[in-house]
C-alpha cells in the first residue's frame, strides 16, 4: 500500500517550488546566471514531465530577500510555464521563505492526491532571520515531510550547514555552484532528477529524503570565473 496521501498514483500533480535567494549579495552576474540557468532548464523539465505521463508537473517560484513572496502566484503547468526574471532586493530572510512555503504544504491547499512535491532552495549567503522556525514549519506539514529536497549553494559565502539542515539527510549533499558553469549544471540536474524522483510511485514505507539513485553528480568546473 502506498503511504502517499490519496492512494495509488493516477495522473497526480507534482508541485515543483523554486525557493530563490534574491538578496543584494546575488547582484550582478549571479542573479543574471541564475535567471539564464533556470530559463534554459525549462525545456528539459518539460521533456521529463512528458516521460512521466501519469504525473502532472506544476511549477511555482518564490523569492526571498527582505521579505518572502511568490514570484509565480499560483502553480503553473510546465507546458504553460514561462520564466520571468527575478531581481535582487534586500537581505537574506530564509525563515520567512520557508514559513511561506510551509503554508502551501498543508492539505489543503496541497491536494490530497498529489505526488511528493519538490523544494529546490538556491542561496549564496547566510540567513538573517530565525530560519529554523520556518524549517520546523515545513517539517511539521504532511507534504513537507515527504518532499524531495534540493539545495544549491552559490559561491564560497553560502552557508552550507544551513542548506544541509534544509535537506534533512546527511547522505544527500548540497550542490556547490562556484561558477556559471557549475550553476547551470546544478540547476539542470535539480530540474530533471528531482522531478523524476518525485514522480515515482511509492510502495510501503517512505524515507524522509530520496535514496542513492537521487544522489547529485560531482560538478566539474573549468570556468575562469569563480564566485
Amino acid at each position: 500500500m502506498s503511504d502517499i496521501p490519496g492512494g495509488p498514483m493516477e495522473n497526480r500533480p507534482v508541485h515543483f517550488i523554486w525557493i530563490l535567494d534574491c538578496s543584494y549579495s546575488m547582484s550582478g552576474e549571479k542573479i543574471g546566471q541564475l535567471n539564464y540557468a533556470i530559463r534554459e532548464a525549462i525545456p528539459e523539465m518539460r521533456s521529463v514531465a512528458h516521460d512521466n505521463a501519469a504525473a502532472q508537473l506544476l511549477v511555482r517560484v518564490m523569492t526571498f530577500s527582505t521579505t518572502a513572496q511568490w514570484h509565480t502566484p499560483t502553480p503553473v503547468s510546465i507546458d504553460d510555464f514561462t520564466w520571468q526574471d527575478v531581481q535582487v532586493d534586500g537581505g537574506t530572510n530564509l525563515g520567512a521563505a520557508l514559513s511561506l512555503a510551509a503554508r502551501e504544504l498543508e492539505t489543503p491547499p496541497m491536494p490530497q492526491r498529489a505526488l511528493k512535491p519538490v523544494l529546490a532552495l538556491v542561496s549564496d549567503g547566510q540567513p538573517l532571520d530565525e530560519w529554523r522556525t520556518g524549517l520546523k514549519a515545513i517539517d511539521a506539514t504532511p507534504w513537507g515531510k515527504k518532499a524531495v529536497r534540493v539545495a544549491i549553494a552559490i559561491g564560497q559565502d553560502a552557508d552550507r550547514g544551513v542548506l544541509q539542515e534544509f535537506l534533512g539527510n546527511p547522505e544527500l549533499p548540497v550542490l556547490d555552484a562556484n561558477s556559471p558553469k557549475q550553476l547551470a549544471a546544478a540547476i539542470r540536474w535539480a530540474s530533471t532528477a528531482a522531478v523524476k524522483a518525485a514522480s515515482q510511485p511509492v510502495a510501503g514505507g517512505l524515507t524522509k529524503a530520496p535514496g542513492p539513485a537521487f544522489a547529485p553528480p560531482t560538478l566539474d568546473d573549468d570556468d575562469d570565473t569563480v564566485w
